[in-house]
């Protein structure tokens, strides 16, 4: 749709849960040293870290086994986040989606970045020293008033001021989120974030945030994305993440296949939770969108290799010989333009999905007129005329769906097994 666009992802490296995460690697270390180990409340207990513990054990020994952790933290620490992000990467590259840049929350910090954008925020009274207010249903005895730098929030619509450093000094996710928005705003003139629905509740104050700190000049938007539900056959996949017991993405891509999920995931807005059966997802049926636009870019593929065993071909078609039914097809494929327009606008390229569904649909009811009434068919030998002129609408049907397959990184088959 005519912008330049740089995808980027946010490693959130810093903070408590990163320390986490290396407690629940230095567990797992122990245990790929012959140690039993039961994973306490608070940790994470998924065997994903069972091979980041095999490899800090195999290249530190047992030197970290009972050494005390801050000797071990650090560097643990750093280790598990790598581990992750090889996991990361190499799920987005089995869907294929691909990133020009990886941010780290932790080298940001680093830089003082935050320290920036609190002195930004400062030079416009938009941050304070002050002390928020007891959260509702604290007795007294339980809250302890702290002087904390506060954001000046509520002048831009959120219910209340929030702070941008802990207590102890470190920074708050909002505090850091500020300082990667305000770094972003230096070389883009609109940001676009995709965050989980279970971060709903902090949308209103980084709006405001950015605001602040761009003066209003850069556009910003947060789209929400709602969980996926897991069936097989119409029953939930059991998982826990108690017990680390989950599907993952690479499971999901292995078994039905890039092009499936990529294209499911596309036939609902981001924020619509969705349900997602193995065993519909590969249906062969008009019911999964997936298999009935590929079935129609198929049929057309198919069309044309008997037109050419035919030796009839759509060049210098006659579009005139293409009846009222014909004609409305055409109509439908002339709004393919506005349809990515319109979805590259409202961010929403489920539009993309619901316009090829339609329009393999439509397609669909057209051929299947010439079951009854064999002269209606695409392909009539007898009428090379009017076979040319529907090869050329059938061509344009087929290019129709792989651009829009391709704008949603799906690849168009020319048969279906």
């Amino acid at each position: 749709a005519g912008h330049r666009v740089i995808r980027e992802y946010y490693v959130n490296d810093a903070g408590g849960q990163v320390d986490v995460l290396a407690r629940s690697a230095h567990l797992r270390y122990r245990e790929a040293l012959g140690e039993t180990v039961t994973i306490p409340e608070g940790l994470y207990p998924g065997e994903y870290l069972m091979p980041v513990g095999q490899a800090l054990a195999a290249e530190f020994g047992d030197r970290f086994v009972d050494a005390p952790e801050n000797e071990w933290l650090i560097t643990f620490r750093t280790r598990a986040v790598a581990a992750m992000m090889v996991m990361i990467r190499a799920d987005l590259a089995l869907l294929g989606i691909e990133h020009e840049v990886f941010s780290s929350e932790a080298e940001l910090q680093a830089l003082g970045k935050p320290e920036a954008a609190e002195a930004e925020l400062r030079s416009r009274d938009l941050v304070y020293d002050g002390v928020l207010e007891a959260p509702k249903g604290e007795m007294a005895d339980d809250w302890e008033p702290v002087e904390l730098p506060l954001f000046r929030s509520t002048q831009f619509g959120d219910d209340q001021d929030r702070p941008i450093k802990k207590s102890n000094g470190s920074w708050t996710y909002f505090g850091a989120d500020l300082a990667y928005h305000f770094q972003k705003s230096q070389t883009a003139d609109q940001l676009i974030d995709i965050w989980g629905a279970d971060h709903g509740g902090t949308v209103k104050r980084i709006v405001a945030g950015v605001a602040a700190l761009t003066g209003g000049k850069t556009r910003f938007d947060v789209k929400l994305v709602q969980m996926v539900r897991l069936l097989r056959n119409g029953e939930p996949v059991k998982m826990s993440k108690r017990s680390g017991n989950f599907v993952t993405l690479a499971d999901v891509v292995n078994e039905v296949g890039k092009d499936v999920v990529r294209f499911t995931m596309l036939t609902r807005r981001s924020d619509a939770q969705m349900d997602f059966d193995f065993a519909k997802v590969v249906e062969a049926s008009k019911d999964n969108p997936v298999f009935y636009v590929q079935y129609a870019h198929a049929r057309i593929a198919s069309l044309h290799r008997r037109a050419d065993e035919a030796g009839i071909a759509a060049i210098e078609a006659d579009l005139s010989r293409l009846d009222t039914d014909e004609l409305a097809l055409m109509k439908l494929a002339s709004q393919f333009p506005r349809i990515v327009e319109t979805a590259a606008t409202a961010r929403e390229p489920h539009r993309i999905a619901f316009y090829l569904y339609d329009l393999a649909a439509a397609f669909h009811a057209l051929w299947n007129v010439g079951n009854d009434r064999p002269e209606r068919r695409f392909l009539v030998v007898e009428d090379p005329g009017a076979t040319a002129a529907r090869l050329f609408l059938a061509d344009a049907i087929g290019q129709i769906i792989r651009n829009g397959l391709a704008i949603m990184g799906v690849e168009a088959v020319s048969e279906l097994n």
